[in-house]
């Protein structure tokens, strides 16, 4: 895949210690982004239908703060943009990087863990949610004491690596938008089960297809789309 040329990359300052900093699997959704956005359609869906967008698990901010980015060049693509995180330091850390680039105030910002602190308002609101989960299963040492330090909430998906994401899926149909073509777009990782991931996800409703991979040392790396199942 050629990454489009256009869309410059937000500018971003780092937490090393609590927050997850943009890496490959960051880039990987990104560049889909920028490669299947053009003036009339995102990733196939008219432009006008994405009216409301959310980075979930935001971390420094930079899926977020790309889209903002996009909005600035192609003007049809016009969505509000949300973003959350469980972490406080990355809330703060995103509305300073969105300082950095000069868009303060455009990005509404939540601090939840996944969708619980949500207000009502936000239901069947949001036409695409993007979601680079902890996709990773938990260390033998977090599963024997239950303790986590912050910047494990970045890649600690439970025993199985899909918990978190599984627990997403459930709550995410309450703040879809049901009333248009929505989506989700997330990662996972061939680190974990996947054939038993993806069962678990048609069992839930939703019909999944492969967008692209990257390969990173023993591991693969994909990036996925989902849409719920019409009944």
């Amino acid at each position: 895949m050629i990454k489009i040329k256009i869309f410059p990359d937000p500018i971003i300052d780092y937490d090393f210690e609590n927050v997850y900093r943009p890496a490959d699997d960051t880039y990987l959704v990104v560049d889909y982004f920028k490669y299947y956005l053009d003036n009339d359609f995102f990733d196939g869906v008219p432009l006008e239908n994405i009216r409301n967008v959310l980075d979930m698990g935001t971390g420094t901010g930079y899926i977020a703060l790309s889209l903002q980015i996009m909005k600035a060049i192609i003007l049809k693509f016009n969505p509000k943009v949300y973003a959350s995180d469980i972490l406080e330091e990355a809330i703060v850390l995103s509305k300073h990087n969105e300082r950095l680039n000069n868009c303060e105030t455009d990005i509404e910002f939540i601090k939840s863990d996944l969708f619980k602190s949500f207000p009502t308002t936000l239901k069947h609101l949001f036409d695409v949610i993007i979601f680079n989960p902890p996709y990773l299963p938990s260390s033998n040492i977090i599963q024997k004491n239950k303790i986590k330090k912050k910047i494990d909430y970045s890649w600690d998906g439970g025993e199985l690596g899909f918990e978190t994401f599984l627990r997403f899926l459930d709550e995410a149909k309450i703040f879809l938008n049901l009333n248009s073509n929505s989506r989700i777009y997330y990662v996972s990782s061939s680190r974990i089960d996947l054939n038993l991931l993806n069962e678990l996800i048609s069992k839930k409703g939703y019909e999944r297809t492969y967008l692209n991979k990257i390969h990173i040392f023993l591991e693969d790396i994909y990036l996925n789309r989902l849409e719920l199942k019409i009944i």
